[in-house]
């Protein structure tokens, strides 16, 4: 609120008039009605004597405040998309530039004005001679914040001014800036580190960055499935949980994991809630599945992926520790035929 607008409201809050207030300070009452209009203000040798007629203080009176909440943000921010829907581009741009003159150490204010306006030019703005001044500017803004305190703004700075300096094929530059985000950021360095590299022309060095971020995700993807089965089960939800699962091995066959990634859900499920039959019907499959390499470079999603070399009888303790386990805690599936063929058809020792 500026100090014409917060003079009119205390004033009107103490129950005085601008004559009564004129007389108090012995001003004329045209000169309280300019300064609530904006048109003047007052003395400086006043504002103290003011301010506690009005029963206030200073910082209050001259509206001082350092950041504005989330919530004034947001809906300055809706302000300025109304008025450049209205008005235009360069109304809107206005409005919000006083603003930051009111608030300039408001980082928060400045990160989201900053990318409001960078997106708003490509809907409001109709005069298109001026977007490079306007880039210039929004730049200015995010070059402001480089340096604050709150990281997540810091980041999202650097990210829009990475891109920026991509476009202008200023590469080393872009890349310096890129160095200084942290690997776990609010903004997808991954993703910004592999766009550099493709503006480059660097396109092996980018896949390999985004295979890896892709295997993570995939990585995540099944242990956030893994856990909402795990929650399905403990709810009594089964039919939940078997669609969960059913999703899992369909996730695994369509990013190219490993054979044996694609029973992991159903038998911890079928395991779990005792429904043997199903249980027995993929357990072969997914004993067998341990006999085969993942060979992951071969799909073309994970192309430049690096793999360690295996210990080759991997599978054949792996099939091991699991029968054991299974026959351990599962009666039924002590004296199973298929299971004790499968035994004998690979040479598995039970005994050792």
């Amino acid at each position: 609120m500026k100090i014409n607008e917060m003079i009119k409201k205390l004033r009107i809050e103490n129950n005085y008039t601008q004559e009564q207030i004129a007389n108090l300070l012995g001003v004329s009452t045209p000169a309280v009605n300019k300064w609530e209009k904006g048109i003047s203000y007052p003395d400086i040798t006043l504002l103290p004597s003011l301010a506690r007629i009005l029963n206030t203080d200073l910082n209050t009176l001259l509206s001082f405040k350092y950041d504005l909440s989330n919530i004034e943000i947001a809906n300055f921010l809706n302000k300025i998309s109304d008025e450049m829907e209205k008005d235009g581009f360069e109304k809107g741009y206005r409005t919000a530039i006083d603003k930051l003159k009111e608030y300039p150490t408001c980082d928060d204010l400045i990160i989201n004005v900053a990318m409001l306006l960078d997106g708003a030019i490509l809907m409001y703005l109709k005069d298109k001679s001026n977007e490079d001044k306007y880039k210039d500017e929004i730049d200015k803004l995010y070059s402001r914040v480089l340096q604050s305190s709150d990281v997540s703004v810091k980041e999202q700075a650097q990210s829009r001014l990475i891109l920026r300096l991509m476009k202008k094929e200023k590469y080393n530059e872009a890349q310096e800036l890129l160095n200084e985000i942290k690997d776990k950021s609010v903004v997808d360095k991954v993703q910004l580190q592999a766009n550099l590299y493709i503006a480059q022309k660097e396109y092996n060095k980018a896949e390999k960055y985004v295979e890896e971020k892709l295997l993570s995700a995939t990585s995540e993807i099944h242990s956030s499935l893994i856990t909402l089965m795990e929650i399905a089960i403990k709810e009594n939800r089964l039919d939940d949980a078997e669609y969960i699962a059913n999703v899992y091995k369909q996730a695994a066959k369509i990013f190219d994991l490993w054979e044996y990634n694609s029973y992991v859900a159903q038998f911890q499920l079928y395991s779990t809630t005792k429904q043997n039959l199903k249980f027995l019907k993929i357990l072969i499959p997914m004993l067998k599945s341990l006999n085969k390499k993942w060979e992951i470079n071969k799909s073309p999603l994970y192309r430049h992926i690096q793999t360690k070399n295996t210990d080759k009888n991997f599978g054949k303790k792996m099939q091991k520790v699991i029968i054991k386990t299974i026959k351990e805690e599962n009666d039924f599936a002590k004296d199973n035929e298929e299971l004790n063929i499968f035994i004998k058809e690979n040479n598995i020792d039970m005994e050792n």
